[in-house]
C-alpha cells in the first residue's frame, strides 16, 4: 500500500480546495507548499483540467515551486494525456515551477497497478528547469530517452514497470540527477524487465552526478543484487536502496562477494528474506565500517501453498 505524499520538493503538500470549499479557505503562499491538484476519480464534479484552471486563477502561478498532480477522472481507464496538455499549456506561467509529481494516489482511489499513465516524457521536455520529477503507476507508463540538464531526482513508483519503460529511463541523459528510484515491481502486475535493461543504469556513464541508487520492489532483487556487486556506478555512490523486494541470502551472498561497499553511508535491505547468518555477516561487514544498515527485525511473510514458498514484493497491486 502506498500512500499520499506529505512531502514534495523539500516542501508540505498542501491540498487544493474543491470548488465548494475554495472561497471560504485561506490558501498558503503559492511558494510555501507542493500544491496538490487532484478530483474525484469516480465521481468528479469537474474534470482535472478544470480544477488545475481554477488553481492557476486563486494563486500566483509564477511562484509556484511544486505541483503534486493527485487523482484525475477515471484514472483506472483514462491517461493523463489531458493533464499533462494543462500543465504544459501553463509552462509560460509555471515559471518556479521545480518539483512535479503525477500520480499521487492511494488505493481508495486508485491502486498503484491501476493508475492508467503514459508517455511522461513531454513533461520533462517542456520544464527544462525541473529539478525534482515523480510519477506513479506502470500501466501504459513510458519513457523516451530524453536529455535533461537539470534533473536532480527522478522517482518511478510501480507495482509492475515494463521493460521498455526502464529502457527508457537507462537510455536518458541526465547529468546532474543525484538520485533515482525505481519501483521495478512484479511479473504479475506488468513488471517484465531483466536485469539487462538496468545495465546501462549500472554502467553510470549517463549519469556523473548520481549519489543515490533504488532499484526495488523487484522480484529479481537477486539478480539485481548480482549485477549491483560489480557495478562501476556503485563507488560513486553514497546511498544504495535494494529494498522491497524478493532479496535472499543468493542476492545477499552476491553483495558480499562484490566490490566493497563500506564507503556507503546507508544500505537499505529492508522487506528481504534473508536468514539470520547473512544479516549476521551483513552486519559485522558493514555496520562496523560506519555503515547505516536498514535490515528490518525479521523476514518479511512469505506463504506456503501446494508444496511451494511464495515470496512477495513490498508493493505490487
Amino acid at each position: 500500500m502506498v500512500s499520499h505524499k506529505n512531502e514534495w520538493c523539500g516542501l508540505p503538500v498542501y491540498d487544493f480546495p474543491g470548488p465548494e470549499d475554495q472561497a471560504g479557505t485561506k490558501l498558503p503562499d503559492a511558494g510555501a507548499v507542493a500544491w496538490r491538484v487532484s478530483v474525484d476519480t469516480y465521481d468528479a464534479e469537474e474534470t482535472w483540467p478544470e480544477a488545475f484552471a481554477r488553481f492557476t486563477a486563486a494563486v500566483d502561478p509564477g511562484a509556484v515551486r511544486a505541483i503534486v498532480v493527485g487523482a484525475w477522472e477515471e484514472a483506472y481507464e483514462n491517461g493523463p494525456e489531458k493533464v499533462i496538455r494543462a500543465l504544459l499549456d501553463a509552462r509560460g506561467r509555471l515559471t518556479s515551477l521545480r518539483g512535479l509529481f503525477l500520480g499521487d494516489m492511494e488505493s481508495e482511489e486508485c491502486e498503484i497497478s491501476w493508475i492508467t499513465q503514459g508517455d511522461v516524457t513531454p513533461l520533462l521536455d517542456g520544464f527544462p528547469d525541473l529539478e525534482e520529477f515523480g510519477v506513479r503507476g506502470g500501466t501504459g507508463l513510458a519513457f523516451s530517452a530524453a536529455a535533461h540538464r537539470r534533473l536532480r531526482s527522478l522517482l518511478v513508483e510501480t507495482g509492475g514497470m515494463h521493460a521498455e519503460a526502464v529502457r527508457g529511463v537507462a537510455a536518458c541523459d541526465l547529468p546532474a540527477l543525484r538520485s533515482l528510484e525505481l519501483w521495478l515491481g512484479t511479473d504479475q502486475y506488468g513488471g517484465d524487465c531483466a536485469v539487462e535493461d538496468v545495465a546501462p543504469i549500472l554502467d553510470g556513464s549517463r549519469l556523473p552526478a548520481l549519489r543515490h541508487l533504488a532499484l526495488v520492489n523487484s522480484d529479481i532483487e537477486d539478480a539485481i543484487a548480482a549485477a549491483v556487486a560489480s557495478a562501476p556506478v556503485v563507488a560513486r555512490l553514497t546511498s544504495l536502496d535494494l529494498s522491497k523486494g524478493v532479496l535472499t541470502d543468493e542476492g545477499a551472498t552476491a553483495l558480499l562477494g562484490g566490490q566493497p561497499l563500506t564507503h556507503l553511508d546507508r544500505l537499505d535491505l529492508h522487506h528481504n528474506y534473508l536468514t539470520e547468518p547473512l544479516r549476521q555477516r551483513l552486519r559485522e561487514t558493514l555496520e562496523s565500517a560506519g555503515v547505516v544498515l536498514d535490515l528490518d527485525p525479521g523476514h518479511a511473510d512469505e506463504d506456503e501453498w501446494d508444496g511451494r514458498v511464495w515470496r512477495y514484493v513490498a508493493v505490487g497491486e
